[in-house]
């Protein structure tokens, strides 16, 4: 049975959540990016929902949720926060396997690194989303290479969205509208559900972004994972290439890594495949 919960956050906010699936099964928690919402997962979760407790939300600002009055409120440590008050409130006796996809993922590695979580996570899988601070040491390390150019031109929209009027204004003029089409011949896939909240999940969301990019790419902190991670590199992913997830061993004592020829919405094109890739690790020895 579906059921529809409001959270309340540390900061007075509330988030909507789904539950579903079946009850006594290992809990998956499910983290969505930009610019979706909990529905982005729908394909993934109706493909496990027979055999695990699933839970989603929507992130602040986006979906159901509601969202935070200033950039502060988009910060990753707030972030952190309401995944904590999530689990505490929806599998507070069991660790959860996490899954994000995207800004998901992104914020997944905060909470997979973050030792006050040791033993409330057992896995995490990160779906086209580095840690902001993995990269920012590989940068240092590395310097400007051929392949930081060539990911600095697949994400020249995070300069676009450090503009205030400029990429609000494209979601209000049209984008929202026409997402759905947008989607589907970026992931050669028929047009997804189109939703009444995708005006403002994609103005919401570049918060996400100015709150964060720059001062972690810049400012990076050693950040260890305290669970497995099973990364899913997608090959054919415009916006995330490979350089950013190279190297990260060394803060992934349990890696295991898994490639998979799609473009970046991977939950929408190959729910199949993501949702046996997320039962096979669920299910592998730690």
């Amino acid at each position: 049975m579906l059921e529809r919960l409001s959270i309340p956050t540390t900061d007075g906010l509330r988030l909507s959540a789904l539950v579903e699936g079946r009850k006594d099964g290992p809990t998956l928690v499910f983290v969505h990016g930009y610019p979706d919402n909990l529905h982005v997962w729908d394909a993934v979760v109706e493909r496990l929902k027979s055999g695990y407790r699933i839970v989603r939300y929507d992130v602040r600002g986006a979906g159901l949720s509601d969202a935070p009055a200033d950039l502060r409120g988009y910060g990753l440590r707030q972030l952190l926060a309401d995944f904590r008050r999530v689990i505490d409130q929806l599998s507070p006796d069991e660790p959860v396997h996490l899954i994000g996809h995207d800004w998901g993922s992104i914020q997944g590695w905060e909470f997979a690194t973050e030792p006050a979580l040791q033993g409330r996570i057992s896995r995490y899988t990160s779906i086209s989303g580095p840690c902001l601070d993995h990269v920012g040491f590989a940068q240092r390390t590395r310097g400007v290479d051929a392949a930081t150019l060539r990911q600095l031109a697949s994400s020249w929209y995070i300069g676009a969205f450090h503009l205030p009027l400029l990429a609000p204004s494209v979601w209000k003029l049209g984008l929202a509208r026409h997402w759905p089409r947008v989607l589907a011949r970026l992931e050669d896939t028929p047009p997804p559900a189109a939703h009444t909240t995708q005006l403002r999940d994609g103005v919401n969301g570049i918060a996400l972004y100015r709150a964060n990019v720059l001062p972690r790419l810049l400012r990076p902190r050693p950040h260890h994972a305290i669970a497995p991670v099973q990364l899913i590199a997608v090959d054919g992913d415009p916006f995330v290439k490979a350089a950013l997830l190279e190297g990260i061993e060394q803060w992934v004592p349990e890696l295991t890594r898994q490639r998979v020829a799609a473009h970046h919405w991977l939950p929408l094109s190959k729910p199949d495949w993501l949702a046996d890739a997320i039962a096979r690790f669920n299910a592998a020895t730690p």
